[in-house]
């Protein structure tokens, strides 16, 4: 097959960006790594176009070539077609060199046996130098845009295999000192010296003049595979620090350098750092992250080599720069930076994390910055967390958090004020109004207050509850800060009930200096308030997970009281849920009787099962026997009583079993018709199901809570009618619903399954306005059309149509919504979006590819809806 042309080759790259997974699994991604290389050399393409090929290459070549084999053939190709290049000025070099490589690198093809890279590296390495390599690389004016290119491929392949440049040291300095402080030169020779110096401290050997050397006579060349092969340990040079573990691994303590060496090192990295001022802030934090690497560990390298740099880096407004300075500060301490130095930054950082205009990120930063600041002589054990000493309440009064700030910079600065209470324990003592500890009651309180809120937004509370974290985690040790936050969440629990699994949470993560006080006080809040029937499960929840042996009279009677409330599944099983918790916690006689009423009282016969199970494990089993009974399994070992086992079939029928959906459950046609919206859902089975109970929650409480679908029975293979779910939304806005299946099967077994969720789009809210007089529709339109603003909106957009025209698209999609209709180039059409929103839209003057469509609502929020409905009725023609 001949050579692609244009068209063509935009259409593949356009298909295979859409998805490369897909493209390379369908009949033409096989052949695309091939032809790519192959129209590389088609003079019938244009370089723009082969320098898109390329980028391609650059951006997957683990796609485009996933073995070993086929990385090597393109390297070689690629290869091939630089050198066939004609000598006059061309796009592609460029781009084909680094192709080249990075099909190694990516490839796993880079090694001493590969052909393709025995050609590259000295390629690369001439380019780097200088050498005249002859006409075939282009006129003058491209060898300084090839040298560049060559200096960030060869970094590129020392970062693959750490040590392979260890030999051209002396080469890449003397380049340097030759070139000046270009930034790709400068990294490159960083980079190599970082990796050569742990290398070389791993062998136990010198540097052996590797400095000095102006060209390698190593034997086999500069490219050293097999130091390349033990080196080759993944070394990051942006890490975030330098630990213990990493330093130990890398061992520079053991490298012995020298006089003369040490002397040469001292003089590279000084030769590095005088011109690193000329480089990109990212390209100088970078250098400096690899010096530093290079230098910590280093016995007899003095960390004064950076002192010149600190005039400049101590005042510089680079985030990086910054980052990268308070590493070196965290590397080197007091032996590079003084008290001076340490406070100057750290009123920097206070000052800066304050101004007012700064991004949320930015602002986060430096945060971030003061709550891990590495000071020179930390008080505390290594580990421990502490705000810096000379960082007080005076300096950090605009650091406070408020209630007004976002949630993140909130967290950061509420966990600054955890820090400040800690240090100012004593100051509380002598009696301070103003102390942090007060501010922080009074903040907390604030949290509760709004997460107390009957209907009020979730983050509100989710919020309240990471402060309440973040602060227990923080002053652990302090009681004088956890009483009252126990009080107040008890509190709060009183007054709003339903976040009650927030609590649990809360529970699950917290210390114990936290977790007994308010388990207590919540069970208290729970058995002494008996709730109505709304709050009943949400106390049933928490007593759940607070009750034990304590307060067991309390306890029984309040699920004495609860019993007689629970007449549906739900709340029955989270009582018996409650009766499970308190069997572990080894509560006799009282709970029996309670399971014994339970087991007689219960409508639902799974409520019963439970019930009379319980029992007989209580009545039968000792204490640790009944722990591990009512364990994760039941298959439990020889601890477990001879009933238990003997008896395990007869329990499992007795338990809702979580088992595979037999059940399809899909959206049916919509029903434009009655009060509120109503999905039809279509339901298959794939085996016999009896008493299918259908639970459906929304998430993100987009909609009211909806009711359970019942049906008694169902068969493979028999037509079954819709199955009808009204919805009350709350906002007009698509959601999704998530289904879960409760059913008997035909073996007696009771099973729960999760189905895929549904998905409820914003078209099937839409309901018709009820129909006006006859001749009063256009009165009635217009009249709603004024009535939309100016609380609402109003837009335009153009709608384009399939081969039908505007009368085929309406009778689709919006026949049942027309009020005024004058086919086939006009229509009014009002939608109702319940709870109490309108959608109108006015399609006038339909053209042959599309129509005009002006559109206005109530609701600005509808407006992005309404505006992506439209747009796919567009594209779906």
């Amino acid at each position: 097959m001949g050579p692609l042309g244009r068209e063509t080759w935009a259409q593949r790259l356009g298909t295979f960006r859409a998805s490369p997974s897909a493209f390379m699994a369908g009949p033409e991604g096989e052949d695309l790594g091939r032809d790519l290389l192959s129209d590389l050399r088609s003079e019938k393409l244009s370089e723009p176009m082969k320098v898109a090929l390329l980028a391609l290459c650059l951006e997957y070549p683990a796609q485009l070539w996933p073995e070993v084999p086929a990385a090597e053939a393109a390297a070689t190709s690629l290869l091939d077609t630089l050198v066939l290049l004609p000598p006059r000025p061309s796009a592609l070099r460029r781009p084909l060199l680094l192709a080249a490589t990075t099909a190694l690198a990516a490839g796993g093809a880079l090694s001493p046996a590969s052909g393709a890279s025995r050609r590259l590296l000295p390629l690369l390495l001439g380019l780097a130098s200088g050498r005249d390599l002859g006409r075939s690389f282009g006129p003058a004016s491209e060898q300084r845009p090839l040298q560049a290119t060559a200096w960030e491929c060869l970094r590129e392949l020392e970062s693959c295999r750490p040590g392979l440049l260890r030999g051209c040291l002396g080469l890449l300095r003397t380049l340097l000192g030759r070139e000046g402080p270009v930034q790709p030169l400068s990294l490159l020779l960083a980079l190599a010296l970082r990796n050569a110096l742990v290398i070389q401290a791993r062998a136990g050997a010198g540097l052996q003049g590797l400095l000095t050397a102006g060209d390698s006579s190593m034997e086999g060349g500069p490219w050293n595979w097999t130091l390349a092969e033990e080196g080759d340990v993944h070394l990051q040079p942006q890490a975030p620090s330098w630990p213990a573990a990493e330093e130990g691994e890398c061992g520079l303590g053991a490298l012995e350098l020298s006089p003369e060496e040490a002397r040469e090192l001292r003089a590279t990295v000084a030769q590095l750092l005088d011109a690193s001022y000329l480089l990109t802030p990212v390209a100088q934090a970078q250098l400096l992250w690899l010096l530093g690497w290079a230098l910590r560990g280093l016995r007899g390298q003095p960390p004064v080599l950076f002192k010149p740099q600190l005039v400049r880096l101590l005042g510089t407004a680079q985030l990086t720069l910054l980052h990268a300075t308070l590493a070196l500060k965290a590397a080197f301490g007091e032996a590079l930076f003084t008290a001076q130095d340490e406070a100057l930054l750290l009123r920097r950082l206070t000052l800066a994390a304050q101004h007012p205009a700064l991004p949320l990120p930015t602002h986060l930063f430096y945060l971030h910055c003061l709550l891990n600041f590495p000071e020179n002589w930390p008080l505390g054990p290594t580990g421990e967390e502490a705000a810096p000493l000379l960082l007080g309440s005076q300096l950090c009064r605009g650091l406070l958090p408020s209630l007004l700030h976002e949630p993140m910079a909130f967290l950061a600065r509420l966990h600054l004020l955890c820090l400040l209470c800690m240090e100012e324990e004593e100051k509380e003592e002598k009696g301070q109004d103003q102390s942090p500890r007060h501010y922080l009651e009074e903040l907390l309180a604030g949290l509760r207050q709004r997460a107390a809120l009957d209907r009020g937004p979730r983050a509100l509370a989710t919020l309240c509850f990471q402060a309440s974290y973040l602060v227990a985690h923080c002053l652990a040790g302090q009681s004088v800060v956890l009483t009252p936050l126990t009080q107040g969440l008890a509190q709060l629990y009183r007054t709003r009930p339903a976040l009650a699994p927030h609590f649990v949470d809360l529970l699950d993560r917290v210390g114990l200096e936290l977790q007994e006080p308010l388990r207590v006080a919540l069970r208290q809040e729970v058995v002494s308030r008996p709730g109505r029937e709304e709050a009943l499960r949400w106390h049933l929840l928490m007593l759940a997970r607070v009750a034990d042996g304590d307060a067991q009279s309390a306890t029984l009677n309040f699920l004495w009281a609860a019993a007689t409330h629970c007449t549906d599944w739900g709340l029955q099983q989270a009582l018996l849920r409650v009766c499970r918790a308190l069997l572990r916690a080894g509560v006799g006689g009282g709970l029996a009787d309670l399971l014994q009423a339970l087991a007689r009282q219960l409508e639902d016969p799974d409520g019963q099962d439970h019930a009379r199970l319980y029992y007989i494990l209580l009545a039968h089993l000792a204490g640790p026997k009944l722990g591990v009974a009512l364990g994760p399994s039941l298959a439990a070992p020889a601890l477990a009583s001879s009933l238990v086992a003997e008896n395990q079939g007869f329990a499992a029928a007795l338990m809702v079993q979580e088992a595979p959906a037999p059940v399809r459950l899909s959206v049916g046609p919509r029903r434009a018709e009655g009060p509120v919206p109503v999905l039809q859902l279509q339901v298959e089975v794939l085996e016999p199901v009896y008493s299918l109970e259908l639970r459906f929650r929304v998430e993100r409480q987009l909609y009211a809570p909806l009711g359970a679908v019942h049906v008694p029975c169902l068969c493979p293979g028999r037509p079954t009618r819709p199955l009808l779910l009204p919805l009350q939304p709350r906002r007009p806005a698509p959601a999704r619903l998530a289904v879960r299946a409760l059913y008997s099967t035909p073996s007696g077994l009771t099973c729960h399954a999760h189905l895929p969720p549904l998905l409820v789009t914003f078209a099937d809210l839409f309901l018709p306005f009820p129909q006006p007089p006859e001749g009063a529709q256009l009165d009635f339109f217009e009249e709603l059309w004024d009535s939309c603003l100016p609380k609402g909106t109003e837009s335009r957009l153009w709608c384009s149509l399939g081969p039908g025209g505007l009368e085929a698209l309406v009778s689709r999609h919006l026949e049942p919504f027309v009020v005024v209709a004058q086919p086939p180039v006009s229509y009014l059409v009002a939608i109702r979006l319940p709870p109490d929103s309108r959608l109108l839209l006015r399609l006038e003057a339909a053209q042959a590819d599309g129509v005009p469509v002006a559109l206005r609502t109530d609701d600005w929020a509808v407006l992005p809806l309404a505006g992506d409905y439209l747009r796919g009725l567009s594209a779906a023609g």
